[in-house]
C-alpha cells in the first residue's frame, strides 16, 4: 500500500528514485555489535503528483534516530565559518541586538549560536539529540533537548517566548511532520519577525546527482516551488532566497507572516520561481529521468574501484557523514574495496559504517599507512580536505571524489 504525501495527503504513486534498502545512516557500529543484525529499510523515495514534495516514507522515528546523535557541527571549520558569516549579515541587514530573542531550530553543540551571543544576542537553542545539546549548553548557550512543534510553540509563547528571528539549517529536511513544524514556527514567531531556513535544493541533487544526500533522516527534499507552497499554507511568504554553495548547493529561504508588508518579495524569489517553473518542476516526467543518473554514478565508482583493486592500489576513505552511507551501501562497497576510513569527530573514531562495516581511524592513520587512493565521502568538502590532507601528494597519493560521477585529482 503506496503512503500518503506528508504535506497534501495525497497517496504516493510515482517513485523518484529507488536506492534498495539501507541501515539509518547515523547508525554507527560498535565492535560488541558487529555480529547483531542490523535492521535496513527502503530507500525509495516517492514525488507528489500534486504538490511535487519529493518524499520518504517514515521507517524510524526522529527519536530514534536524534535521540542519541553522531554529528557534531563544530567539526567542520568551513561551516563554521558560513555560521559567522550568517549571523554578521542578519544583524547588518534586520538590526539584531540585545532587545532582540533569536531562536534556532536543531541549534546542534552551538556551533551557530555562539556568534550570536558574541554580540549580545539573546539565544535560545532547541536541540532533541540529548548528547549534542549538552555540548552547546557547556558553552554557555541557552539549549531545550526537545522536538520542536505546535506543542513546544504554544509552551514558549506561554512562556512571555517569541522569536524576532528563527531559523534552522538542514532541519527541515530531517522533519517527519513538516505541517507541525512549520505551524508552529508561525505560532513562534513576533508579528514583524523573520524565518530563515537552509536546505539542500533539489534542483542542484537532481542537476549534480547528489542521491548520496538521500538517508532516512531526511524525509523530505524540497524545490522552491514545493517548499513555498508548504509556508503560504500556515500563512507564511517568503520573501527573499539566497542560493548557497554549502551541502552540494542550497536554498536559505526568508519567511513573513503573510499579514507583514514590511518585507516586500525579492526579484530572487520570483526569477527562482520561475526557472523551477521552466526546468520542468511541476511536471512529473522531469522526476522520471533521475533514476538512470544515478545507476550511471554507480557503474562509474564501482569500475574505477575494480581497476584500482586489480592493479594491487590501496583505497581508504576520508569522513563518515551519512551521505557516505547511502553511497557505500547502494554501491555494495566494503572492506573488499576500501581498508577503512578516517574522521576528524573523536564520537565517530573507533566505530563502523552501519552496513557495510568499514572501520573508522583518526586521519592519522592515513599518514601510517600512506595509500594510493583517498575516497572522499563528504564531496561537499573537497577543498577544505584536500588542504587538510595536502601530504598524501609526498606518496603520489591521490584524491577521489564519487559525486557527480567517479574524479581522481
Amino acid at each position: 500500500m503506496a503512503p500518503n504525501c506528508r504535506f497534501c495527503g495525497t497517496p504516493l504513486q510515482h517513485t523518484f528514485v529507488n536506492l534498495g534498502v539501507s541501515p539509518v545512516a547515523n547508525d554507527y557500529v560498535s565492535e560488541s555489535r558487529l555480529n547483531e543484525m542490523e535492521p535496513f529499510y527502503p530507500l525509495h523515495v516517492y514525488v507528489c503528483e500534486q504538490c511535487f514534495l519529493v518524499q520518504l516514507e517514515e521507517f524510524e522515528s526522529p527519536e530514534q534516530i536524534f535521540g542519541d546523535y553522531a554529528y557534531f557541527s563544530s567539526y567542520s571549520v568551513s561551516w563554521l565559518e558560513h555560521a559567522k558569516k550568517y549571523v554578521e549579515m542578519m544583524i547588518e541587514r534586520f538590526g539584531y541586538n540585545q532587545t532582540s530573542q533569536v531562536i534556532e531550530l536543531a541549534s546542534n553543540d552551538g556551533y551557530l549560536l555562539q556568534y550570536f551571543v558574541e554580540h549580545n544576542v539573546p539565544v535560545l537553542g532547541i536541540e532533541p539529540a540529548r548528547n549534542v545539546a549538552q555540548a552547546a549548553i557547556e558553552k554557555g548557550i541557552p539549549t531545550r533537548s526537545e522536538f520542536f512543534g505546535q506543542a513546544l510553540a504554544r509552551s514558549l509563547v506561554g512562556e512571555k517566548i517569541s522569536a524576532d528571528l528563527i531559523l534552522g539549517n538542514n532541519v527541515l529536511a530531517h522533519v517527519p511532520d513538516v505541517n507541525d513544524f512549520v505551524g508552529g514556527m508561525k505560532l513562534v514567531l513576533k508579528p514583524g519577525g523573520v524565518i530563515t531556513m537552509e536546505f539542500p535544493h533539489l534542483m542542484r541533487l537532481m542537476l549534480e546527482n547528489q542521491f548520496d544526500t538521500i538517508y532516512h533522516e531526511h524525509f523530505s527534499y524540497y524545490s522552491f516551488l514545493s517548499v513555498e507552497k508548504i509556508f503560504a499554507h500556515h500563512g507564511l511568504v517568503l520573501f527573499d532566497v539566497e542560493e548557497l554553495p554549502t551541502h552540494g548547493g542550497s536554498l536559505r529561504i526568508f519567511a513573513r507572516h503573510a499579514e507583514d508588508y514590511s518585507k516586500p518579495v525579492s526579484e530572487r524569489v520570483i526569477e527562482l520561481k520561475e526557472r523551477e517553473q521552466q526546468a520542468g518542476f511541476e511536471c512529473l516526467e522531469t522526476y522520471a529521468t533521475f533514476s538512470r543518473q544515478v545507476e550511471e554514478t554507480k557503474r562509474s565508482l564501482l569500475s574505477f574501484l575494480i581497476q584500482a583493486k586489480n592493479e594491487g592500489k590501496r583505497v581508504v576513505g576520508y569522513g563518515a557523514p551519512a551521505k557516505g552511507n547511502t553511497l557505500l551501501n547502494y554501491c555494495g562497497v566494503r572492506t573488499d574495496f576500501i581498508d577503512f576510513t578516517v574522521d576528524r569527530s573523536p564520537h565517530k573514531q573507533g566505530l563502523y559504517l552501519p552496513g557495510t562495516h568499514i572501520p573508522i581511524y583518526a586521519p592519522e592513520k592515513i599518514f601510517e599507512t600512506r595509500p594510493d587512493y583517498v575516497l572522499i565521502l563528504p564531496w561537499n568538502l573537497k577543498d577544505e580536505i584536500s588542504q587538510q590532507m595536502a601530504g598524501i601528494r609526498e606518496w603520489n597519493g591521490k584524491f577521489v571524489v564519487p559525486i557527480p560521477t567517479t574524479q581522481v585529482f
